[in-house]
Formats: C-alpha cells, structure tokens, sequence
C-alpha cells in the first residue's frame, strides 16, 4: 500500500508553551494566514474533532495550563496519538521564553497566573516551567520569545507557515451615506460628496453607481482622475507598511450623501484597480444593501 502524499494530510500544528509567551500572538497570526483556530479545546475531544467532517484547511490548536483536563500526561498522549495517525502531518510548536521575562509581562499586564491565582505570578510561572519541561523536549519547532515583540512573533510564524506566495493583507474597500454615519471598522475614509452627483439628473437617479452611465457622469467631474490617482497611490503605499506591522486586514471607505452613486463608483473602481494590482479585495456597498434587504 502507498504512503499517502503529504499534501494530502491534514496539516496540524499544536501551539503550547508557558503562558504570557506569545501563545494569543501566534493562534491569531496563524487565522491571519488560512489555519482554522480552536484554541483551549479540552483535549478529550480532539480525536472526535478530526474525526468529523474533513478539514478543507489547516488547523492550529491553542493547548496550555487553562484547558480543562491539561496534564503533562494528558498533553503527551494526545500528542502521541495524533503523531501516529496516518491522515495527518502533526506538529508541536512551543513557545519558550525566559523566567524573568515572564515575570515582567505579568507584573506590567497586572494578570494573574493560571497556576497561582492567589500567589504572586513568579510562584505560578516556576510551576508551570516545571510542569511544561517534558512537553517542551517534544516539540517539533522551539521558538524562545524572551526578545521577540509581538511583529516579531508574526514574522517567524509567517517565514515557517505562510504558504509560498501566499496574500499577507486582504483590502475591503466599502461605499456608505454620511447620513447614516461613518461604518465601524475602517481604516481610511474618504468623502467624495465633492464629485458631480448624478441624483440630479433625472434619467440617472433610481440607478446606483455600478452602472456604467452613472460611473461615467462621476467620471466627468475634472477631479475625479486626480482624486481617485491620489487615493490609490496612496493606498499602494501604505499596504506594504501595513504587512509590516503585522496587520492582516484593511479596510477603506468613500462616503457620499446617499451612499446610492459616488461612493459605489469610487468602491467599484478602486476594488477592480487594487484587484488588477494583485491585492485580494472584497467590496461592501452598506446603502445598497440595506435597500436590497
């Protein structure tokens, strides 16, 4: 019988390592770059996950001191039991970091520690170090955190995991009215009341900016070239610099009074000219929706 390809595994990857190490950092930059995350999962209940239905991505599973029937007994076997399954590619990845530095982090997030609730955090943190010392000899991938920051963190994750070629940050760009308010959640807004409004012209008003006579009378406006060049321009600049900082998402806003024609041009426009430039994008058009709905 063949061995299965490995690209036909599961791909699992198990994120430990004592707490205040980076663990939160490390399951969220992996949801950034297409794992699916389920983090302090009772441990009893990962046979019967993979188990279920097929995974169409790869998983990360978030294991520490706070899940409820945590051992070191417990966190091996399991770990032996998925390394010895055949549908499966499994890792351990432990995120060590130093005693005084976890020390440091507590006192500055004025936290408790899981193992010393009522104790001070360096009594909690000696026994978890112990208690973690037979898992940590397992580990796959060992990355000591004590100097790492946060975009540290991420850019180590994103070198060992991220696929090849893989899209680092996904652009949402979203038209909305000003009479109901700025959308939570964006980024960058832009206000493009200044543009001709094609509300005015009869024959244009019951349509919305997706088609293509109320794009072109947005279009005539003389600042509509220089404005929309700018906006990009602008955008291509700041996404790099945004990877950089770890960011995974941006998200941009045109507003218009009606939210019904220029700022669904602008979104149209400037999703398909981000898509052309190689960026992965999603549109919202909050005003039409809502009128659809």
């Amino acid at each position: 019988m063949m061995a299965p390809d490995k690209t036909d595994l599961m791909h699992i990857v198990l994120v430990t390592g004592p707490s205040g190490a980076g663990r939160t950092t490390a399951i969220k930059c992996f949801e950034d770059i297409g794992f699916e995350s389920i983090d302090n999962l009772p441990m009893s209940l990962l046979p019967r996950l993979l188990d279920g239905e097929p995974l169409d991505r790869p998983l990360v599973l978030g294991i520490d001191v706070r899940n409820r029937d945590f051992s070191t007994r417990a966190m091996i076997d399991t770990l032996d039991t998925l390394v010895g399954r055949t549908d499966a590619q499994v890792e351990l990845l432990y995120l060590d970091c130093r005693a005084d530095v976890l020390q440091r982090r507590f006192s500055e997030t004025r936290r408790r520690h899981p193992l010393a609730p009522a104790e001070t955090a360096e009594r909690g943190i000696e026994r978890e170090l112990d208690l973690l010392t037979p898992v940590r000899v397992r580990a796959d991938v060992l990355l000591e955190t004590s100097e790492m920051s946060p975009h540290d963190l991420r850019a180590e994750l994103e070198a060992l995991y991220a696929p090849k070629g893989a899209q680092k940050l996904a652009l949402s760009v979203h038209s909305f009215s000003y009479k109901r308010g700025v959308p939570r959640g964006l980024d960058m807004v832009f206000d493009c009341r200044f543009l001709r409004n094609p509300y005015w012209d009869e024959s244009l008003r019951k349509l919305d900016g997706r088609n293509a006579e109320v794009a072109s009378y947005v279009a005539q406006d003389p600042r509509f070239e220089e404005f929309f060049k700018k906006v990009f321009d602008l955008t291509e600049l700041l996404l790099p610099a945004y990877i950089d900082e770890g960011k995974a998402h941006l998200s941009i806003g045109f507003g218009c009074t009606g939210g019904q024609h220029r700022s669904v041009t602008l979104t149209e426009q400037m999703a398909a000219a981000m898509q052309n430039a190689g960026w992965q994008v999603s549109k919202r058009h909050r005003e039409l929706e809502r009128r659809a709905g």
